[in-house]
């Protein structure tokens, strides 16, 4: 299931790509116009700068605003800062691999094998989806 930090975040991506001329908006208007708390919300854009989505500008006239152009923001980038691994368990992560402690042999592993497909297909969508194809 999708985290209410995911979710946010995502809706506050497409607020800010939808804006003319990537000026900076203050989070309260993001947050009044989303639907989000605005305490919540400051930790979700704190991170989505701190890893290279947001930038942002203080004083009058400042506020969050999208660093790259929104065809250029892949969600399966976007998915692995808010989410975190996409793989719904650690044995069939690319990036966050962990051997469970549960199963003797992946090799023959029922579950192991649901979930890379579940994985790949995931994968696909978010790496051919950009945050432009949200607001269009």
């Amino acid at each position: 299931m999708l985290s209410k930090k995911t979710k946010y975040g995502l809706k506050a991506l497409t607020f800010l790509a939808r804006q003319e001329g990537k000026k900076p908006v203050q989070i309260s208007e993001i947050a009044n116009a989303e639907n989000i708390s605005q305490k919540f919300l400051e930790t979700i854009l704190l991170s989505l700068r701190k890893t290279g989505f947001l930038g942002s500008k203080k004083g009058k006239g400042g506020g969050y605003y999208l660093i790259k152009d929104a065809t250029e923001v892949k969600m399966a980038d976007v998915m692995r800062v808010l989410e975190g691994p996409i793989a719904m368990v650690p044995c069939v992560s690319l990036n966050f691999y962990e051997k469970c402690d549960d199963c003797p042999d992946e090799a023959i592993c029922g579950v192991h094998k649901l979930m890379l497909q579940v994985r790949d297909s995931n994968l696909e969508i978010y790496r051919n989806t950009m945050l432009s194809d949200l607001i269009s």
